[in-house]
């Protein structure tokens, strides 16, 4: 993955990660886990905070990870270091972390209640949980209106991006993972795909979601598609960018004693 898409994914989640920043509230001494941490800007800024403590990100993609070892080197960050794997099976220290973190970077386990045992595992009792996840696909423009035009009259697929939608379906993961005291607090922002109609459309078209949308037509269709999708993003090019609706849930939680 390339810097440029490291860096489109920060821009991306700007408004959302302002939000994000002030819940998760790193304290000085803080041992911190970020899980998903792509490029690790959740991570630096934990690191930041977290001066007598320590921060670890965890990401399965080893560019991002070493752009995000890059960028903290960079900034002088001594207490934050990088970890490739994949938070459901990764073996963690037992009862080791104070907060736990996770930037739209949990959605997409394959076994979510065994992942998230294994997060609270390595939380020790009373630690905190701060989740950053989106809500329903019907209430995210960019999932809606983009399927739309690049694939009309298709049936989109349910997506791990919004399997922790549902508040019941989060508190009930968990719940049976060890955690309580579970809240949901809304959050309600733009995302940006590009300064300008041309930036966003070579951004949308290479994200995953865009790609499978496309798959399998043939040229003139790609280019009917391609057509659509720019009207599209011109109609929501605003004087800061191209916008497009969007809501999230910021989850929190504590693990308990058990």
């Amino acid at each position: 993955m390339a810097l440029d898409r490291a860096d489109f994914y920060d821009a991306e989640l700007r408004r959302h990660n302002e939000h994000f920043r002030a819940a998760v509230n790193a304290g000085i001494r803080d041992r911190v886990l970020d899980i998903g941490c792509g490029a690790g800007q959740t991570t630096r800024e934990a690191a930041r905070v977290a001066v007598e403590g320590s921060v670890v990100g965890v990401d399965v993609s080893a560019e991002m990870l070493d752009v995000a070892r890059r960028r903290s080197a960079e900034e002088g960050l001594r207490n934050v270091g990088f970890e490739q794997g994949d938070a459901q099976v990764q073996a963690f220290p037992a009862a080791h972390f104070d907060l736990c973190i996770s930037r739209f970077g949990v959605m997409f386990f394959g076994d979510p209640a065994a992942a998230f045992a294994n997060i609270g595992r390595t939380m020790r009792p009373g630690a905190r949980l701060v989740l950053m996840v989106w809500q329903s696909r019907e209430h995210n423009e960019w999932a809606t209106t983009i399927q739309r035009a690049l694939a009309p009259g298709t049936i989109a697929s349910a997506g791990a991006a919004f399997s922790l939608s549902d508040p019941a379906v989060a508190t009930g993961i968990l719940t049976t993972a060890g955690f309580a005291s579970i809240g949901f607090a809304e959050v309600h922002e733009p995302v940006f795909y590009g300064p300008d109609v041309d930036a966003a459309c070579d951004a949308v078209t290479g994200l995953g979601f865009a790609k499978e949308a496309r798959a399998g037509v043939d040229a003139a269709a790609a280019n009917k598609a391609l057509q659509r999708l720019r009207a599209l993003l011109n109609a929501h090019l605003a004087a800061d960018g191209v916008l497009f609706g969007s809501r999230a849930w910021i989850i929190t939680a504590h693990r308990t004693s058990q």
